[in-house]
């Protein structure tokens, strides 16, 4: 139902469009952007990212019913010594197509390259206490609450919470063990 293919300069439009606010921005890209977010940004972004040794892959997400891009996903911070990385910068952009379970299939299809073809051991994410959809979208995908990060980020006067969240490997294997790539 989706797909990830490598994001690029032709996408950067699409993502700039979503990213409406400087809490929605902070929200999807961490701390590491700045809003209104922009070209630079995200040339910087996909500088050493989708090549065969990269530490990041970043991905569009293409919804096959209709061909249209729907979202952004990404597997970051790629430890291939220490079997580890990060989702992150998840977003269900078109607003027609969620709460329709499709963070779900992005969750299963990002975790696929992380544990199928990368064979790592853990990844992480973070995500914050506010986000419930979310949170649920990311236990139901198998991961695990590790810790809150209280008070992490700050955004004019407010701090905001961050749980961090893991799977591993064995964690995903079990219930995908009748998965074929």
């Amino acid at each position: 139902m989706v797909e990830l293919k490598f994001f690029k300069r032709s996408d950067f439009k699409q993502l700039n469009n979503w990213i409406d606010s400087p809490e929605f921005l902070l929200q999807w890209g961490g701390p590491n952007f700045s809003y209104p977010l922009n070209e630079q940004q995200l040339e910087n972004y996909l500088k050493d990212a989708n090549k065969d040794n990269s530490t990041a892959f970043v991905y569009s997400v293409k919804y096959k019913e209709t061909g249209n891009v729907i979202g952004h996903i990404s597997l970051g911070n790629i430890d291939r010594k220490n079997k580890s990385a990060r989702v992150g910068k998840v977003l269900v952009g078109d607003k027609n197509v969620r709460g329709k379970g499709i963070g779900q299939l992005m969750m299963t299809e990002i975790l696929k390259v992380a544990f199928d073809e990368l064979k790592l051991h853990r990844v992480s994410l973070g995500v914050f206490d506010f986000n419930l959809s979310a949170i649920t979208c990311y236990e139901k995908a198998g991961f695990i609450k590790e810790g809150l990060l209280r008070d992490s980020r700050k955004i004019g006067d407010q701090y905001w919470s961050l749980w961090e969240m893991s799977i591993l490997e064995n964690e995903w294997l079990e219930p995908n063990k009748n998965y074929e790539m």
